[in-house]
């Protein structure tokens, strides 16, 4: 059928049954994306396949990680640079379309990642049959990069599942279980991993017609008048967690499908222009570039083994019962050692909540509280391969744990400090290897922050830190590696920030405007609200060990709120009350002023820090450190991290700015060595 056609990375193969099975299998890669020699091969396929006419054809993946990963976003940024993005999105969505409409039945056979352009490749297809496997994730995450789905996906996905289900999907980028994905309608049928291919022939041979109801849900809320009532709600839903100005791919997905008709062609035409618009924007720039950082992280363990089965974890606390706890989610064995059972107790809860939450089956919440074992008397360290000290920020404290864990622990096993800012040197003195010593920072709450500092000191084993990075990727997390200076990298930037937030307060300013504030610039949640989420205990601790060191003095307020057991969310009372997880934040008068350059006064110190650690080499580079201070505290992505803002601010400007500052507030305000570092005024590639 294909003599005299060569492909890379396809394998079409027929069989008896007449069902032609197209394997992608995207040579020199461990995954399959979505790349223009691979659209073109797939171009020339369906050419000839509209001509032999096979009984049906199943579209498959040669990659045990999964179906498809999307579009490759290197080609993507290079089209960008060269204003060509239109003509690929084109491309993209005539090869697709082709697809569509090829006079016979066509299935795609989904298993493990399926992912933007994977899921366009699969909507494509008259069916879809997905493994029934916890690996199996099925979503259109563009908007996380700025842009929104460009191959179809706006055009296809609401007039299979209708448009609520549909415009949830692409606005949040979740991804979908395979068996949410049946039951929306997304895929037709569900198949044992190991009979994956076998119900995709069975399903291209014997097809089946949508449901009716699932039909009339689609053709309803795609009509006309539901387009047009149901977008603005959408709109206002969208703006209130992702500001246009600052994201404006979602107002612009829910426009493209408002506009959109009965009309295929012309849905893609609207699709098409929408990226072309959205591609040239800052904010996609910006996004696109933190995902390469995201998996530049990723490979910083290189090849390493990290040889880590059994994790000993000493201290309970919340730090130390999520650290536990997470570790257990992805596999690993773990003993939770503190003084007594009634303070392990409460972590163990906890820890039954986020197996229950992550991992639904009682079978599998079972294995995972399996794996997590209480251990008073620390007998576990014996077996362990990695010991994790989580206790209060007490360097005397600290050292006395290290001296009791280093003679029960293999020799080769790493002995890792939770510390979030007392230095290295100052506590690996206590071991006789301090080779193998080093810092593992988690961030509050350790189930929702992506980022582990790995903290390193003059007599940390390389080796050491390697099978540090590799494990902190094995449970999912993004490591950095960072100097063990005080504060490392994250609090070290973020105390400022927080400080001075806390100095507004006490000087009168109303809280809910101080949050206002750091929610404008396009923080997560504003910098009060975070101090009460983080606690004040450990924000006042934190401050007390590196003020001396970032020469700032703690504000009233904080010391007196934390003797009078105040400590934030974890209690209830902080700055705020909290009921159920959330602040209540007081009403401000309606005719209050903020004082002027409020935004500049909590955001400039922050930055002001930023350029320090750079000076400083806390971190290996610019880039590395705009991750760390994005995965490590919700940064604003659209601004691509403090560096890049700096760069498109303008240096000189900020300077400036700091310089003003200083005379008016103080010298706390001073610019920091380093504002004349070049690396502020090259744009990053």
């Amino acid at each position: 059928m294909f003599d005299g056609l060569r492909f890379r990375h396809w394998r079409p193969s027929i069989g008896a049954d007449g069902v032609l099975v197209a394997t992608l299998d995207h040579a020199g890669s461990s995954v399959n994306a979505m790349s223009r020699e691979v659209l073109d091969e797939l171009d020339a396929m369906l050419e000839r396949i509209a001509i032999e006419r096979p009984a049906a054809v199943v579209i498959l993946s040669g990659k045990p990680s999964g179906f498809a990963v999307g579009a490759d976003l290197k080609e993507f940024e290079e089209y960008a640079r060269k204003g060509m993005i239109r003509e690929e999105i084109e491309h993209g969505q005539r090869v697709f379309e082709r697809l569509a409409r090829l006079p016979i039945p066509t299935v795609a056979a989904i298993h493990g990642v399926c992912m933007g352009g994977g899921t366009e490749l699969a909507l494509a297809c008259r069916m879809r049959v997905a493994a029934r496997a916890p690996e199996t994730r099925i979503a259109l995450p563009e908007v996380q990069l700025g842009i929104h789905p460009g191959w179809g996906g706006t055009a296809r996905l609401p007039r299979l599942i209708g448009a609520p289900a549909a415009l949830s999907m692409m606005l949040t980028g979740r991804a979908s279980s395979a068996g949410h994905a049946c039951r929306d309608g997304l895929v037709d049928r569900l198949a044992a991993p190991d009979a994956l291919l076998d119900e995709a022939k069975r399903l291209a041979l014997h097809p089946i017609g949508r449901p009716l109801p699932q039909r009339l849900k689609a053709w309803f809320s795609n009509a006309w008048p539901a387009r047009q009532v149901l977008a603005p709600v959408m709109r206002r839903q969208a703006a209130a967690k992702a500001p246009p100005a600052h994201y404006p791919a979602p107002s612009a997905l829910i426009e493209v499908w408002r506009r959109g008709g009965g009309d295929i062609h012309q849905r893609l035409r609207l699709e098409a222009r929408s990226i072309a618009r959205l591609a040239k924007t800052t904010t996609a720039h910006n996004l696109i570039r933190i995902f390469f950082l995201r998996e530049r992280m990723r490979s910083l363990a290189g090849d390493t083994p990290h040889a880590i089965r059994h994790v000993h974890v000493v201290g309970a606390g919340v730090m130390g019962g999520d650290i536990a706890a997470w570790s257990a989610l992805r596999g690993f064995e773990v003993t939770l050692q503190d003084r007594e059972l009634k303070f392990v107790e409460p972590a163990l809860a906890r820890a039954r909540g986020l197996f229950e939450k992550k991992l639904k089956t009682p079978d599998r919440v079972g294995a995972a509280a399996s794996r997590l074992t209480a251990d008073i008397e620390g007998a576990g360290v014996a077996s362990a391969q990695l010991a994790i000290e989580a206790i209060f920020e007490n360097p005397t404290a600290k050292k006395d744990v290290y001296r009791a864990l280093e003679p029960e622990i293999a020799g080769d096993a790493l002995v890792a400090t939770n510390t979030s800012s007392i230095p290295l040197d100052e506590l690996r003195g206590a071991l006789r290897q301090p080779g193998r010593f080093l810092g593992l920072h988690f961030f509050n709450p350790v189930a929702q922050m992506p980022l582990v500092e790995v903290v390193r000191h003059d007599a940390l084993d390389p080796v050491i830190e390697k099978r540090a990075l590799a494990w902190v990727k094995a449970i999912g997390k993004l490591p950095l590696p960072v100097r063990g200076t005080p504060g490392f990298l994250v609090n070290r930037i973020l105390m400022p920030y927080l400080l001075e937030a806390v100095r507004c307060h006490a000087e009168g300013v109303p809280d809910p405007v101080i949050d206002r504030a750091g929610r404008h610039f396009g923080m997560p949640m504003g910098p009060i609200e975070l101090i009460d989420t983080v606690g004040l205990d450990v924000a006042w601790s934190v401050g007390r060990e590196l003020g001396p060191f970032l020469g700032l003095e703690l504000p009233e307020g904080l010391a007196d709120k934390v003797d009078a057991g105040k400590r934030g969310k974890k209690d209830g009372q902080g700055f705020y009350v909290w009921k159920d997880g959330k602040p209540e934040k007081p009403r401000v008068d309606a005719h209050y002023q903020a004082p002027a350059g409020l935004e500049d006064r909590l955001i400039l110190p922050l930055l002001n820090e930023a350029v320090a650690c750079l000076h400083d080499g806390v971190v290996a580079d610019a880039d590395l450190l705009d991750a760390g201070v994005i995965f490590g505290t919700g940064f604003a992505p659209f601004r691509g991290g403090p560096i890049q803002y700096i760069r498109s601010a303008g240096a000189g400007a900020l300077r400036g700015k700091l310089e003003a500052l200083a005379q008016a507030h103080g010298p706390r305000f001073a610019p920091k060595q380093g504002w004349f570092n070049p690396a502020l005024a090259t744009a990053s590639a």
